[in-house]
């Protein structure tokens, strides 16, 4: 049986979920990719909650203008923003079952130089 890109990508996804968990102290950095948007959320699952989110729709990184690659760039430098204003700076990420590279790598790359660790 030949499973679907959805189905390969949702078993991956649930592998990773195994094993990254977020606290309040070290919050899990989730990125959902859609074929026009990347989206990133810091998560606390102990209490259920979202700490903060950034996505490459918010109107400044929108107005930017930039390619899909810079802009995931941006979605990570703008959730690290958000995150040191929230008082985390140690984070688990958490790729979603994507592959880590192009967008998911931009994003992550993007968090690190905004002063996230991982």
């Amino acid at each position: 049986m030949k499973l679907s890109k959805q189905d390969r990508r949702q078993r991956l996804r649930f592998r990773i979920r195994k094993t990254v968990t977020g606290t309040v102290q070290r919050p899990r950095l989730a990125v959902f990719r859609s074929n026009k948007e990347i989206y990133a959320q810091l998560i606390d699952d102990v209490s259920g909650k979202t700490i903060t989110a950034a996505s490459s729709r918010d109107k400044d990184i929108d107005a930017s203008k930039a390619n899909k690659v810079e802009a995931a760039k941006l979605v990570g430098k703008a959730i690290a923003e958000k995150a040191v204003k929230a008082g985390v700076d140690t984070i688990s990420f958490d790729r979603g079952g994507y592959l880590y590279h192009g967008r998911v790598k931009s994003l992550a790359e993007g968090a690190r130089e905004g002063g996230l660790k991982f």
